[in-house]
Parts: structure tokens; sequence; C-alpha cells
């Protein structure tokens, strides 16, 4: 694993997890559509639920809200938004972990969850094998990442000046179906959410705001007479962008 790169998105969660809320519009609606779909599938479970990438507690409310009596442990790469939800008393048992690398070695969760978080995994395809590794027979795993469409206008707006953007690279719902169809019995589905601010300043303090503003590794930041250019080109655009957003659920 990249631990170095580790590092940097974590210090980059730690520093938002007090305003992260306020520009978590998107990632509200995602982790309420995440556990919608899931308790649609399992409106009931008799065994305890793992949450990888609690954040500041967005999904594991909503866990809570359809599984009131479920065990559930939430964890977070970063112990600033593990501290987080620990406040909000959900009844739920908090512990810092990277989803990754889980400290679990045994199939005992009924159900595993997570919103938003895979993006920054560096081996997805091993995470999903460790993953469903911990899941009792007839568990499921839902996850709800991010797609290859996802900001495609700021993208573009690079390339009309000249430059690439530091967003990550990620998988299209192909791409995503391609890779969980080795496990079998796997879906996806796919759906797109836009940013409620418009305008290339507003998109980069919103990326700031909740964290999410690490580039790819091989990333070279901009200078500003560059980034002006950018910013320029997408606001001429319109200045209006999306999340595209992959919900998957992988059985046991």
């Amino acid at each position: 694993m990249d631990t170095a790169r580790k590092a940097l998105i974590g210090a980059a969660f730690a520093a938002a997890a007090e305003r992260y809320d306020d520009g978590a519009d998107v990632q509200r609606c995602v982790a309420q559509g995440l556990a919608a779909m899931a308790a649609h599938e399992t409106p009931g479970t008799d065994g305890p639920i793992l949450e990888i990438g609690c954040g500041t507690g967005l999904l594991t409310r909503e866990i809570r809200r359809h599984w009131p009596t479920a065990e559930l442990i939430a964890t977070d790469l970063v112990p600033e938004m593990v501290e987080t939800t620990a406040r909000q008393r959900l009844a739920a048992r908090t512990m810092t972990m990277d989803g990754e690398l889980p400290v679990f070695d045994s199939p005992r969760f009924a159900m595993i969850l997570s919103s938003l978080t895979f993006q920054w995994f560096t081996d997805l395809p091993g995470a999903l094998t460790r993953l469903r590794g911990l899941l009792r027979p007839g568990g499921s795993l839902w996850f709800a990442t991010m797609g290859a469409e996802s900001f495609a206008s700021w993208r573009a707006a690079h390339e009309q000046a000249g430059v690439t953007s530091g967003l990550p690279d990620y998988p299209d719902l192909e791409a995503l179906r391609a890779m969980l169809a080795r496990f079998g019995g796997a879906i996806a589905q796919e759906e797109y959410l836009p940013v409620p601010q418009p305008g290339g300043q507003a998109l980069i303090r919103h990326f700031r705001v909740i964290g999410a503003h690490v580039p790819r590794p091989d990333y070279r930041p901009l200078g500003p007479a560059v980034l002006r250019r950018v910013i320029d080109a997408f606001d001429a655009a319109g200045g209006g962008t999306s999340y595209h957003i992959l919900y998957g659920r992988l059985p046991a």
C-alpha cells in the first residue's frame, strides 16, 4: 500500500472533519440512497454490521435508522473522523482502521457498507476480496464509489486549457461490473448528482471543504495563470458539473 499517499489523504480529511458536513450535500444523498438499497434487499439482520469509511457519520446514521438494534462497528482511516462519529452517540463501536487492510480475519459480518470511500483505495479488487472474506454466509457488501464521468466538465476545461486535471481515474460502470463479475451474483448501477454550487472557484472550495483535494500521485500542480484559464473555461461552459456515482452489491 502507498503509505505516503494514505498519509496525505488522512491529513486532508482530518483537517476537514469539523466542517465536512457543510459541503456534504451530495455525500449525504449518496449515503441515504445506499442504505435504502441495502435495506430494501435486507430489511432485517441478525448479525453485526461493519461500516468502512464512516467519516462524520452520514452513513452511520442511516444504518442505525434502518437497523436500529444491530451491532454496528463504524471505522475510518482518519482518527478525527472517527471521533466526530463517536461524539454523535449512535450506539456504534467506532475504531480507526484502513478499510483496505481490515483488522478482522474471519467471516463475522452479516453486512458491510461503505459510502464514497473505495475511490481512495490503492487496490480496489484486492480490497473487495478481503472485505468479502469477512461476510457470513448469506451476507452482503454494499458500497458507493466514484465513477469515471465524475466532474466531466471540469476535466474538459483542463483539456481546453491544454493541461490535465489532478482528478484520479475512476472506473466506469462496465469496468466495475467486470471487476465484480468474478465473484458471482454481484450487481452494479449508476447515477449522476450535480454539485450544488456552480463555478470553478466554488468547485475548488467544495473539494477543500470536504477534504477531497488530494490529487492523483503523478499530478504536478498548476500555476495561478493556468488555473485561472481552467476556471474561465469551466465558467464559460456554464460552470456546472456532476458526481458520477457507482453503486455495487457483492454477496458472500
